[in-house]
């Protein structure tokens, strides 16, 4: 995208510390990025150790060859060692460690809702930084390599809960209070000095450089803010933004109008990250897989012509799915999917399908309503609520507290304020409101966007749980949430639609999202592969490529989903009319 007005991205360009940590919204490209830096600096003779714990990372895959959590030697690049640790490993011993103490003197509901506490993505982070920690704060570790490169950095919500004073046993065993995250803390005092040391190092410009990864989109740009703001918060200034797949040139109709997208991201980009220095890189037209694509990376692109004679990529429409969701009577339908996907157009789709066949619908989302209610303001099947995080937050913290200083002081109401500052406490918050909306709207089909994690579903059924058998914090959990939970896991009357894109990251997450459901006892059924290349006549080269990249993951959707899957086409604005006609 000429004129820009950011620096293309080099090695020359950044401060090369001895520490580099990497970090972004999923599927922006930080693990492409951490090999390539890696890979290129060890080919100029310095000695690098690069490390992931991210659980979705695909570091085999980009070096094509088994990793361990130790660390291996990468033939034909003297000098490299990867390391992919295993974070969900380490969160399992880390759960173990916490509850073993109490395995012979709690009743069962009580270990099953500890451990559904530890459950969660805080306590992976958690035990991700306690890896990172060892590195970070290891002196014979910093001699023996000139550069240690981190894919995925810790997150500020992690760093600062870690800063908390170290009564966390305590008061884990005494709260009363229902917040949410607070678990994941329970016996980690012994290590309160070296966690100390490692926030030291991340904050020293001398050691550390922060890399926020993007992209020239919306979402990953307002969460790289987010995730500046927070570690500015703690201290760590030393921060660069890399907006990572940058078009350069159009050529058709389709490269133009994904080149004005980027722009119009990139104009509306957040305030505080127009301060930060900024680089770009290009979009590619491949995945970066294999040390020759590494290399060339930062230089060059590598048209990938697609192969003769192979089939058509399956491409079944929407109304495939929304016929089925109304020949099953379904009741209640959640969209599910990470940010950035498009869920919540789809949901407005789904809930104009279903109100074209003559359905009551109400459509609920944390969208501005008066975006929805322009799409839907003709139909009159539709009600629609807009619900509004922020003050469903508020409200929630100020519940929880209320009680909680009936019988707590000030040190504990601490613990509790920033427990109720997690991304766990919001999702509880926003779910409650959302189980109130279906409480009552008996006789409509309810369509829900922003559905709750498993874990969060789980971590309010074994509260749930947990209180009845010790009698504790009574009348907590809300009558429509306890009778919301046992319809979601009725397939006969719910149905959750899982949203992804057709990439290597958002598929590896909707996988796990998919997982996390099952664990609570909630079956899905069908998938949404949105924003698909390969449906429009590019005659980009670049996207072209690109288009047929999208053969592997789409084939990967088809078998997850047992061929319950349905694509949208990439687009420049999504109308309902275009999504759901057949």
């Amino acid at each position: 995208m000429k004129g820009i007005g950011y620096r293309p991205f080099s090695l020359d360009s950044i401060p090369l510390t001895q520490y580099l940590f990497f970090t972004g919204k999923g599927g922006v490209g930080k693990t492409s990025t951490a090999c390539a830096v890696a890979v290129n600096l060890a080919d100029q003779g310095k000695k690098v150790f690069l490390v992931s714990t991210d659980p979705a990372s695909n570091l085999q895959d980009v070096f094509a060859m088994e990793l361990d959590g130790k660390g291996v030697q990468i033939p034909n690049v003297p000098g490299l060692v990867v390391a992919n640790l295993d974070p969900e490993e380490a969160a399992r011993e880390y759960r173990e460690s916490v509850i073993a103490p109490y395995r012979d003197k709690f009743p069962a509901t009580v270990l099953t809702n500890m451990e559904e506490q530890l459950s969660g993505s805080c306590t992976v982070e958690i035990a991700a930084f306690n890896q990172f920690s060892n590195f970070l704060t290891s002196p014979e570790f910093a001699r023996q390599y000139d550069c240690i490169i981190f894919d995925t950095a810790p997150t500020g919500h992690t760093l600062r809960m870690l800063q908390l004073p170290s009564a966390w046993s305590n008061f884990i065993r005494e709260s009363k209070h229902g917040a949410s995250c607070l678990g994941q803390l329970a016996g980690l005092e012994g290590k309160k000095d070296m966690y100390k040391d490692a926030v030291s190092h991340l904050a020293d410009p001398a050691q550390t450089t922060l890399v926020l990864v993007s992209r020239p989109e919306t979402a990953p740009l307002l969460e790289a803010n987010r995730s500046s703001e927070e570690l500015r918060a703690l201290g760590i200034r030393n921060q660069v933004l890399l907006i990572n797949g940058v078009l350069q040139e159009a050529s058709d109709d389709v490269s133009q109008k994904i080149m004005d997208n980027q722009r119009a991201a990139l104009d509306h980009m957040p305030l505080a990250l127009q301060k930060i220095v900024t680089f770009t890189l290009p979009l590619r037209s491949y995945n970066i897989l294999g040390v020759d694509k590494i290399r060339a990376f930062f230089c060059q692109d590598i048209y990938l012509k697609a192969a003769g004679n192979k089939k058509e990529l399956p491409h079944p429409s929407l109304h495939i799915l929304i016929d089925d969701l109304y020949n099953t009577g379904k009741k209640v339908i959640f969209t599910m999917g990470k940010g950035g996907v498009g869920k919540t157009t789809l949901a407005v789709s789904i809930a104009t399908g279903l109100a074209n066949k003559g359905i009551k619908v109400h459509l609920t989302s944390t969208d501005p309503a008066g975006h929805l209610q322009d799409i839907v303001e003709a139909n009159p099947n539709i009600t629609l609520r807009h619900i509004d995080e922020k003050q469903e937050l508020q409200n929630y913290q100020e519940e929880v507290l209320r009680q909680a200083r009936a019988t707590m002081n000030a040190d504990d109401i601490s613990y509790i304020e920033e427990d109720l500052r997690s991304p766990c406490t919001q999702e509880i918050a926003v779910f409650r409101a959302f189980a109130e909306i279906v409480a009552q709207a008996e006789n409509e089909v309810v369509v829900i966007d922003t559905a709750p994690t498993g874990h969060t579903l789980l971590l309010l059924d074994s509260t749930q749980s947990y209180h009845k058998e010790v009698q504790r914090s009574k009348g907590e959990t809300p009558v429509s949430v306890q009778r919301l939970l046992p319809r979601l896991r009725d397939a006969a009357q719910t149905e959750v639609v899982i949203v992804t894109l057709p990439e290597a990251t958002p598929v590896f997450e909707a996988s796990r999202l998919r997982e996390d459901l099952m664990r609570a006892g909630i079956s899905n059924k069908w998938w949404i592969a949105n924003q698909c290349l390969s449906m429009t006549e590019t005659k980009n080269p670049m996207l072209a490529a690109r288009a047929e990249g999208e053969r592997r993951w789409l084939e990967k959707i088809a078998e997850i989903s047992a061929g319950n899957f349905v694509t949208i086409p990439w687009m420049k604005t999504v109308s309902v009319e275009n999504v759901t006609k057949n």
